[in-house]
C-alpha cells in the first residue's frame, strides 16, 4: 500500500477518492468566498478538474461580520445554481452553512431554528481564532440534544489548541466530527498548523477532509497539494465517513 512513498517525491493528492467536497465558499456574494457568479463557476470548474463530483456550499454565518440567514443563503444558492446551469455544470451541490459559535448561533439553538446541514443532521461549526468560547462544550451538548451532529471545522487551525492537545482530544472523544482542511497539510497556513494537522492524522482524529475553498489562490495551492504520509492517513480515515 502507498508504494509511491518509496519515490523521492510524493504524488499529487487523489481528490477523486473523496468524491464530495464537504466545505467550500463557492456561493457568490454572500461572504469572503466567491465575490460573483463568474468566480463561482471558475472555482467549481477547478474542483471538477481536481476530481470532485459533488460540492457543498458552506457560507459563513457570523453575528458581527457575515450576518447570513436562510433568506440570504437561498438568494446566493439561486445565483450559484443558475450560473452553474448556464455554464453547463450539472453536478450536485449541497447547500449548507458554516456557523460561528457566537450569540447569534446560540439564539438559533434557543429558538430551535432548523440549521442547514452539510449532510443528514451534520452541522458545520467554527469558533473564534482568538480563543474558544467559554460555553463551547455546553453548545456542542445542546446541539446533540437537539439531534444534530456537530462537525468541527478545521480544528488544526486554532493556534490555542497547539499547546492544548488534550482539550482537543477531549472534544473528539465527546463525539465531535473533526473536519480538517486539505491545505493544512502543506505550509499554506504555516508550519504550526501543518504540524497540528499531522499530529491529528497520526492520532486518528480526522474524520472529514475539505478544501475550505474561498478564492483562486486556494485553488492554485490545491492543484499543487502532495499526498504525504500523514495526509494519506487522514485520507484513509476520512473516506470511512465521507463516502458512507
Amino acid at each position: 500500500m502507498f508504494s509511491f512513498f518509496k519515490k523521492k517525491s510524493f504524488s499529487i493528492f487523489p481528490f477523486h477518492e473523496l468524491t464530495t467536497d464537504v466545505h467550500s465558499h463557492i456561493m457568490p456574494g454572500v461572504d469572503d468566498g466567491a465575490a460573483d457568479s463568474e468566480l463561482s463557476v471558475k472555482l467549481v470548474n477547478g474542483l471538477i478538474e481536481l476530481g470532485y463530483s459533488e460540492f457543498t456550499a458552506t457560507p459563513h454565518v457570523m453575528e458581527d461580520i457575515w450576518r447570513n440567514d436562510k433568506t440570504s443563503i437561498t438568494g446566493g444558492s439561486n445565483r450559484l445554481m443558475n450560473a452553474l446551469q448556464d455554464s453547463g455544470i450539472h453536478n450536485k451541490v449541497n447547500i449548507a452553512a458554516e456557523y460561528l459559535i457566537d450569540g447569534n448561533f446560540e439564539q438559533l439553538l434557543k429558538d430551535k431554528d432548523p440549521l442547514l446541514c452539510i449532510r443528514d443532521n451534520w452541522v458545520l461549526v467554527e469558533i473564534s481564532f482568538i480563543q474558544p468560547p467559554l460555553q463551547l462544550k455546553e453548545v456542542f451538548f445542546e446541539m446533540q440534544l437537539q439531534g444534530y451532529q456537530p462537525v468541527f471545522a478545521h480544528p488544526e487551525r486554532y493556534n490555542f489548541y497547539h499547546t492544548q492537545r488534550k482539550a482537543l482530544q477531549e472534544l473528539h472523544d465527546a463525539g465531535l466530527i473533526f473536519q480538517a482542511n486539505l491545505l493544512s497539510f502543506s505550509n499554506y497556513y504555516g508550519p504550526h498548523v501543518r504540524r497540528a494537522a499531522e499530529w491529528m492524522a497520526e492520532e486518528g482524529m480526522i474524520d472529514l477532509l475539505g478544501t475550505d475553498l474561498h478564492h483562486e489562490r486556494h485553488l492554485a495551492a490545491l492543484q499543487e497539494l502532495k499526498l504525504t504520509k500523514s495526509l494519506a492517513k487522514a485520507l484513509d480515515s476520512a473516506k470511512l465517513k465521507q463516502l458512507r
